[in-house]
């Protein structure tokens, strides 16, 4: 139950509280502009047994505070605790992972163009993130072709005595071979931000003067390429919404309960077109709703995303005043929270409410589809339980070393990534698949047992072999019939899949395009991919170790430095003696060193 007698000693200061259960696990993180009346709210707290908050709060043996000078700062922490223990009772924005952004490197003299999944402080100019790589992809292909930057690694120039190929093709003005004009140079990247900034409108019009003053000197080559450089922009604008006319930046939040449920869906607008959106979905959130979208954005704008200096929102939210200060922190700039009563900004807000409650449509057509694929599964393949929730095991090697297990999990016909694991093999040495699959299968089900979390469905990445070995560590465990079991392995010599059960002779033979044969291979081979992508990573680790780790001097420490100044290990052996001595940590000794390990001929 929930502890009373500590809110004798908790202040009446600003600061965050985390309930934690018997097992020391944070069940929810909360903060407060007075900790003492927030929490003894908790001790009036009546409903129903099984509303949300009840059961939460009789799962809560302890409480923690941590104490803040300042609102804003209790805002800051709270955030970034949920974002460190993800609390079972907290609103979550479940997407951890980094989106890709496009990186100018302005700070450079001679600046490049490329994608990465990381902020930084270090003089670029970032732009996204994008949620839809392939879109981002294709922004960069258009810079690639429209205007020609250098492709090359790192933050300078190294001198080449022959041109690259992208310079001999017309992509590159060719800065390694001292053939570029800085000027001319810092005029496409002038262009590309504007791109980036989605100023589209005004650089067809500046290049359309460039193109008649070419023209008008007879430079019709030059003339043929700008007018190409319109035609590529101005079918990219054709593309685009238009969404205001006023050319402003704006990030629009939209929000739909139903029921317990809520989806909320965000469209970024820049210079008046939308240039992307985002959609999350919380099953049975336990706040209001002003708290849980204020939640939301202080999780959603945490650094990595930016926010655009008018945001608008569908209702009034909890701490509007200081998420503003915050987030005009962020940007350096006054940033605007607006609920709109008129004009173009409520037609913007009805569209991306519009759009939230369109992911509960979604939601419900994958529901129904999955709810049709899992009973042609129960069907075909005579199944005792229900296969939402099915795991895969994939055992990847290089001759028994680097070995791993890796597992996948797919819950109601989609990947549960949090869910997805690694084994390292730590009891099998050489080459036996059998061993190593054994131990990992007693690893993941006997924890499985110990914390009730079996799947309906197990499936191995083989035949009669891999199947039997599942099976009998199943037997061991007692667990044989709480689940159903299916190989599945590519015949030798014949063509398609043939999936294989327990206490069947022959194995299943299903149609190539069946639905449930292309959900099951979907599922080996993510379980293939998840696990041969980590292999790769520990053989490239290991091969990196083993090539500096016997340069005397090296350690852990200046490894990484180099690795990070440098790029790779091929860099790394390529630079010259004054490239090494410029990286940070590693004096003129250590970088002689280096130097005459990788070219001993030098001495």
């Amino acid at each position: 139950m929930f502890p009373i007698n500590f809110l004798k000693t908790v202040p009446t200061t600003p600061g965050v509280y985390r309930m934690l259960d018997k097992q020391s696990r944070v069940l929810y993180v909360g903060k407060a502009k007075n900790l003492k009346n927030r929490l003894t709210s908790y001790t009036r707290f009546t409903g129903a047994d099984h509303n949300k908050t009840t059961v939460m709060l009789s799962k809560v043996i302890r409480v923690d505070t941590l104490l803040t000078a300042t609102e804003k700062e209790a805002l800051i922490l709270e955030a970034s605790l949920i974002k460190k223990h993800k609390p079972k009772y907290n609103i979550l924005l479940r997407d951890d992972k980094n989106y890709p952004l496009i990186k100018v490197t302005v700070q450079d003299t001679w600046p490049r163009v490329h994608m990465t999944r990381r902020r930084k402080k270090d003089g670029a100019k970032y732009f996204g993130p994008y949620s839809s790589s392939s879109s981002m992809w294709a922004t960069l292909r258009l810079l690639a072709d429209m205007f020609p930057l250098r492709k090359c690694k790192g933050n300078t120039v190294k001198l080449r005595t022959r041109p690259c190929l992208n310079l001999q093709i017309g992509r590159c003005l060719g800065p390694c071979v001292n053939i570029a004009d800085k000027e001319e140079y810092q005029d496409q990247v002038k262009k590309v931000l504007m791109v980036l900034e989605g100023k589209n409108t005004s650089l067809i019009d500046e290049l359309r003067q460039e193109m008649m003053k070419a023209s008008d000197t007879l430079h019709f080559e030059l003339a043929a390429e700008l007018r190409d450089k319109i035609s590529a922009l101005s079918r990219t604008l054709e593309k685009q919404i238009i969404a205001s006319s006023g050319f402003k930046n704006q990030d629009v939040f939209g929000y739909c309960r139903q029921g317990t449920s809520i989806a909320i869906a965000i469209l970024f607008i820049r210079e008046g077109l939308i240039t992307g959106s985002r959609n999350f979905f919380f099953n049975d959130p336990m706040e209001s709703d002003a708290i849980i979208l204020s939640q939301a954005l202080n999780q959603f704008y945490d650094g990595k995303a930016l926010p655009a200096k008018e945001i608008l929102l569908p209702f009034p939210i909890e701490d509007s005043v200081i998420l503003a200060e915050r987030f005009s922190e962020l940007i350096g700039a006054t940033v605007g929270l607006t609920i709109p009563q008129r004009g173009d900004r409520v037609r913007l807000v009805t569209m991306a409410n519009t759009n939230a409650a369109h992911v509960f449509d979604e939601k419900e057509k994958k529901e129904r589809s999955w709810q049709g694929l899992s009973a042609s599964m129960e069907k075909l393949l005579r199944l005792d339980h229900i296969p939402n929730h099915i795991e895969c095991l994939d055992i990847s090697n290089t001759s028994g070393k680097q070995a791993v297990g890796s597992l996948v999990c797919y819950k109601n016909g989609e990947a549960a990534k949090d869910h997805f694991r690694h084994y390292a093999i730590k009891t099998v040495h050489g080459p036996d698949d059998y061993a190593m699959m054994e131990e990992v299968l007693q690893r993941r089900f006997k924890r499985g047992i110990a914390e009730n979390n079996l799947p309906d469905l197990f499936i191995v990445d083989g035949g009669r072999g891999q199947l039997g070995i599942a099976l009998r560590v199943a037997d061991e465990l007692g667990i044989r019939d709480e689940l159903d079991w299916i190989g599945i392995a590519k015949e030798k010599n014949t063509e398609g899949e043939k999936l294989y059960k327990p206490g069947r002779k022959n194995p299943i033979l299903l149609k190539s395009h069946n639905p449930v044969l292309l959900y099951i291979m979907r599922i080996r081979d993510e379980s293939h991919r998840f696990g041969v992508t980590f292999h790769r990573k520990l053989r490239a680790k290991v091969s990196i170790a083993s090539v500096l780790d016997t340069i005397p001097g090296i350690g852990p420490g200046r490894k990484r430095k180099l690795l990070k100044q440098l790029g790779s290990v091929k860099r790394i052996r390529e630079a010259s003696l004054d490239e090494l001595s410029q990286v940070k940590g590693i004096g003129k000794e250590t970088a002689f060193v280096i130097h005459q390990h990788f070219h001993p001929q030098n001495k």
